[in-house]
């Protein structure tokens, strides 16, 4: 993908179907890893090149807006937001360069396609099929696909995710591999009720994990030291969506997010 073209929609349809079909290739390939619970690492998860052109286009600091949630309480002193987000659909990138409109679209697309759902579906069937049993390929999951972004100060402690939540993922998508120290911490739960780190993500070029979310998959992350400048990555969470209520609220979060993202873009 040329970063000067401009596609025509089936251009970029056909764009969209080639990554999704490379990611879900990478989740089929992905190192699945037992303890402290059951989770995949990826190696690679983008092709190359389009982990270059992702690494190049990059949106700005301004293009971001706060992440709220644990992240919140970890603002420096000065008000200054150590995570920022921006989500990957096309009603928040659309004022994006033209250039980084493009690729961050065909991103988010993929990432939300059902070919890359049904591999994460499968490949993390062992977690998946603990918290929702026998029907555990028939629960029904919603992709939020987030471009995030972390800044020194930023760190999360240790935590499991909401229920609301059915897979959680994140990509790594450093420019180099200077500061692998900075990967997500995954931990132990022992007997007294003590989380120890069990293990830590490698943050590397083009890499990943992804778990299905339980009430065993606590993770964190320390501080993002000075040495590093940002601390990017993608955010890919599946809420769960069955039921009326979380389908409703899948969906109102997402136009709701929308709303507040168009009045703080236009204040």
């Amino acid at each position: 993908m040329d970063q000067s073209t401009q596609f025509a929609p089936h251009d970029r349809k056909r764009a969209v179907a080639r990554l999704a079909e490379s990611i879900a290739q990478s989740i089929d390939a992905a190192r699945a890893v037992e303890k402290p619970f059951f989770h995949l690492e990826f190696d690679r998860v983008f092709p190359d090149d389009i982990y270059a052109q992702m690494v190049a286009l990059m949106p700005q600091n301004r293009d971001y807006r706060p992440m709220h949630g644990r992240s919140k309480g970890h603002d420096l002193e000065d008000g200054t937001h150590t995570r920022v987000k921006i989500d990957l659909f096309p009603e928040y990138i659309r004022n994006l360069p033209p250039d980084k409109k493009e690729l961050w679209d065909i991103v988010g697309r993929a990432l939300c396609s059902e070919p890359v759902k049904q591999a994460f579906m499968r490949r993390l069937a062992p977690g998946l099929k603990k918290r929702f049993g026998e029907g555990h390929a028939d629960v029904g999951m919603y992709p939020i696909p987030i471009l995030t972004r972390d800044i020194p100060g930023y760190l999360i402690t240790p935590h499991t995710d909401t229920s609301w939540k059915g897979i959680t993922v994140q990509l790594y998508l450093p420019a180099d591999d200077a500061n692998t120290d900075i990967g997500t911490i995954f931990h132990d739960v022992l007997p007294d009720g003590s989380k120890p780190k069990a293990t830590q993500m490698r943050f590397a070029r083009n890499t990943g994990y992804a778990f299905a979310v339980g009430d065993d998959t606590w993770h964190s992350a320390d501080p993002v030291h000075n040495r590093v400048k940002t601390r990017d990555s993608i955010l890919l969470t599946y809420f769960v969506d069955q039921g009326a209520l979380r389908v409703l609220r899948n969906r109102a979060k997402r136009f709701g997010n929308f709303v507040l993202n168009e009045i703080r873009s236009r204040i």
